[in-house]
């Protein structure tokens, strides 16, 4: 038989553990919610990796990296991708590029979306990358809503949620259409990842079909776009004058069409704090 005070010592340590491990989850987990962009920037950019892997989906080599400041720890995706193909996937000109993952950032920024995750250009393994700040507390992606059936608990938001996605895609000219690139967090928040396949030159809309309503806080910001800021923002980014004025093309488009649809297409939904 163990002695009573081997009992009690091994108790005491399993809830000191117990409880070190929560105020450590705490330390880690917590400081991320109050995060501004600005922050979430200068970390990605000097935060130290500790720790490196394959992520888990995607075609592009993606690698699942965690950082550390010291004071926080959290993952980012890198991705280093820079390809340029001649007649390739029905385009004369293919572009994928990390490139553009860091430029639909910086136009979301513009336009005041929160909904794609903080990027910045920093090297990996001697090649100039995107650090992509990682979703936390996922649960699930558009591929796998749509497998379960699983249906959000505000519709309506969601709804809203996805017209501004199909705003931005058509603004864009996205032209990756994996639904595992729209992903969910238990707040059911709907985030945009993998942008790498955009910005192309086109002045046509990639699928006008999908504008049926717009936000109209969106529709304000899409009409102060204008070639200076765009190049300032993007400039650096591949995202040169013919991507601009192509970009330009497909705002004007989609502000006349839902200024013709008229009220009946535009809605208000709240901003997604920083």
């Amino acid at each position: 038989m163990r002695p009573y005070g081997f009992v009690i010592s091994r108790r005491l340590l399993t809830f000191l553990a117990a409880g070190f491990l929560t105020i450590s989850a705490q330390n880690v987990a917590a400081p991320t919610a109050g995060l501004t962009r600005a922050q979430k920037e200068e970390f990605l950019l000097k935060a130290k990796i500790v720790n490196t892997k394959s992520a888990p989906k995607g075609i592009t080599n993606t690698v699942r990296a965690t950082l550390s400041d010291g004071k926080l720890t959290h993952d980012a995706s890198i991705q280093s991708i820079d390809d340029t193909k001649h007649n390739y996937l029905g385009e004369l000109i293919f572009r994928d590029s990390w490139k553009f993952d860091v430029a639909a950032y910086k136009l979301d920024r513009l336009l005041g979306l929160n909904m794609i995750p903080t990027a910045v250009e920093r090297s990996y393994n001697g090649s100039h990358s995107s650090f992509t700040w990682w979703i936390d507390d996922v649960l699930m992606d558009e591929d796998q809503r749509q497998a379960r059936k699983a249906q959000a608990p505000d519709q309506a938001r969601w709804n809203d949620q996805m017209c501004i996605v199909n705003v931005f895609d058509n603004l864009i000219y996205n032209v990756d259409e994996n639904k595992g690139n729209e992903i969910y967090d238990k707040n059911w928040d709907l985030w945009e990842i993998d942008k790498s396949r955009s910005f192309r030159s086109n002045t046509s809309l990639l699928d006008p079909k999908l504008l049926t309503r717009c936000d109209s806080a969106l529709l304000e910001k899409l009409k102060q776009l204008d070639a200076a800021t765009l190049k300032k923002e993007l400039g650096g980014y591949d995202v040169g004058d013919m991507q601009i004025k192509g970009l330009l093309a497909r705002r004007d488009k989609i502000v006349k069409f839902f200024e013709d649809k008229g009220p009946s297409s535009m809605y208000t939904s709240p901003r997604r704090p920083e």
